[in-house]
């Protein structure tokens, strides 16, 4: 009872009015634009000849989130926190791989396709910028487009072209 106390002491009680309301959720159109995504995938080149990896979008925290969970058919692993930032109207993501590498990405729905782009530090060199579309197919499908530029966006090199095709 003391450490209740204890804690209502140092941080409060919630309000009644509080506690009996709902989340607010995302329910807002904007909040849905990237559910397409949202799947159980294998990634491929265009033919579906190369498997590159599956990966699994969830759609969480009451449609707040969205949380990829990646697996490289060659062993590597990586998550991605995405959301949609009401107060700067911009959709973010944050990845993260087991080789200990980070990607922040900002940016919007581009007609049908999110795009998001963000720089990375470059060992000896001017920073990365990565631009990443997912671009929805006619078939289900998404493609991924990654392109990357080390001359501040002057030109753009691709990175990586997977296409995500749902598993049964």
């Amino acid at each position: 009872m003391r450490r209740l106390l204890l804690v209502l002491a140092l941080f409060g009680s919630p309000s009644p009015a509080l506690s009996q309301q709902a989340p607010p959720g995302c329910t807002a159109p904007e909040y849905r634009q990237f559910d397409y995504w949202i799947g159980e995938w294998t990634v491929t080149d265009s033919a579906g000849t190369r498997t590159y990896g599956s990966n699994r979008i969830t759609s969480e925290e009451a449609g707040c989130l969205i949380h990829e969970h990646w697996q490289a058919a060659g062993g590597g692993t990586g998550q991605s926190f995405n959301f949609y930032d009401r107060s700067s109207g911009r959709w973010e993501q944050i990845w993260v791989a087991s080789g200990g590498s980070i990607l922040r990405l900002g940016g919007k729905l581009d007609g049908a396709s999110m795009v998001l782009e963000g720089a990375a530090p470059s060992p000896g060199g001017p920073p990365v910028l990565n631009r990443i579309a997912w671009i929805p197919q006619p078939d289900g499908r998404v493609r991924q487009l990654w392109t990357r530029s080390t001359d501040q966006g002057k030109s753009w090199q691709p990175g990586f072209d997977g296409w995500y095709r749902k598993r049964p």
